[in-house]
């Protein structure tokens, strides 16, 4: 596959949480000014070329022109080409995705990629996951997230014995990375007593299963490798990227052990990067539900099916671990503002593969490192994006 290699020079975060003093534009604003002054050497602002603003449904804060009016112009590059990427869960990853394509074609130099979500400014019936929730009259009746996702750990108890403590494991681990992690929506450590007390959402998932809504919003600036260097001697590499698709709806689905568009899109994003599971240092997964990120790390080949959940309780998954796994809290700690989260993974994984993560960082071994989403009514989309430190 030809394609011009592309480097991450920038990347930043605000601390994620129930922002209700800022905008969608100050949230912007904000991510925009922490990925300027993470590059290393500076960059003039008037370098950047395009960017690819990822939102969910900024439709709900009369933002119908995002992407091509508001954003630019309350982050000062009013008149720059400008497109907003919309794709589920995932919306971050794609942009990120398309950004680089944008950068490997040769069109694009310098690109700025921004995911921007406002969740909590309004009510249950008026937000974004009941909007999102909404479609066929039957098929998708009483469908939240919960309900979607429960069938998929009843049914891996089932077959491979996977337990509540399991389930609970992945709550604990990301709670405590969490817990250093100063962007995080929640930094509190949690016990296995205080996970099995919480309140059943929807059996078998208690409270501490799910993910919270957050507000927030987090950049990166890719550049084409051969010019990384006038903008820091550190750059990270994207090595590989891919996206696939699956039946939208739960009554379509062949297995609630697997989720299709996840396998098929690290196929994709390996096959690219040249790269195997076994070659990755540390990974930042959907972990929407504690369920999800044991179905992410099996349909990533990190463990083998049924595998993940004794694997996550006996610490394999720990920053210390034989592949750590969502080491700035992931959703569940840090937090879901749709359009940011993936943007906000890659920066764990830049500040990670620069040696930047402070209390949380883990050894590095091999330089490379997997951003992974999967969204949409019932897991029907997926992205994977492969980062490496390695020169091209």
């Amino acid at each position: 596959m030809g394609w011009n290699r592309v480097a991450v020079v920038g990347a930043g975060m605000i601390p994620f949480g129930e922002l209700f003093d800022q905008s969608y534009e100050h949230m912007a604003k904000g991510a925009f000014e922490a990925v300027i002054a993470s590059v290393d050497k500076g960059i003039e602002r008037s370098a950047i070329e395009a960017m690819f603003v990822a939102t969910q449904r900024g439709t709900l804060w009369g933002q119908e022109g995002i992407g091509g009016n508001t954003v630019p112009s309350a982050i000062g590059l009013n008149g720059i080409a400008a497109s907003r990427i919309e794709n589920a869960c995932p919306s971050g990853s794609d942009a990120f995705r398309i950004g680089a394509m944008a950068v490997a074609s040769g069109v694009h130099d310098v690109v700025l990629v921004i995911g921007v979500e406002k969740m909590r400014d309004k009510s249950t019936e008026e937000g974004l996951l009941a909007r999102a929730a909404s479609g066929h009259p039957i098929y998708n009746r009483g469908e939240t997230a919960p309900v979607l996702f429960a069938p998929f750990a009843t049914r891996h108890m089932h077959e491979y014995g996977t337990t509540q403590e399991m389930l609970g494991a992945v709550a604990i681990k990301n709670h405590n990375n969490g817990s250093l992690d100063p962007y995080a929506h929640f930094r509190d450590e949690i016990t296995l007593e205080q996970y099995l007390a919480s309140p059943i959402v929807c059996e078998p998932l208690h409270l501490y299963d799910c993910c919270p809504q957050t507000d927030g919003a987090a950049a990166v600036l890719l550049v084409r490798a051969e010019r990384a260097s006038e903008f820091t001697d550190a750059p990270v590499f994207v090595a590989g990227f891919g996206v696939a698709t699956d039946h939208p709806s739960l009554h379509e689905k062949t297995s609630f052990v697997e989720i299709p568009a996840t396998v098929g899109a690290a196929e994709r994003a390996y096959a690219m990067a040249g790269l195997g599971p076994d070659d990755i240092d540390l990974a930042e997964v959907h972990d929407c539900f504690t369920i999800t990120e044991l179905l992410d790390i099996e349909d990533l080949g990190f463990f083998e099916k049924g595998k993940a959940g004794p694997a996550t309780l006996e610490g394999e998954t720990s920053r210390s671990g034989r592949i750590p796994i969502n080491t700035s809290g992931g959703l569940i700690a840090k937090g879901h503002p749709i359009g940011a989260t993936g943007l906000s993974q890659i920066t764990e994984l830049w500040w990670q593969l620069r040696g930047e993560a402070g209390d949380r960082q883990v050894e590095i071994r091999r330089g490379n490192a997997l951003q992974h989403n999967v969204g949409g009514r019932g897991t029907g989309v997926s992205v994977v994006n492969i980062l490496t430190t390695e020169r091209p």
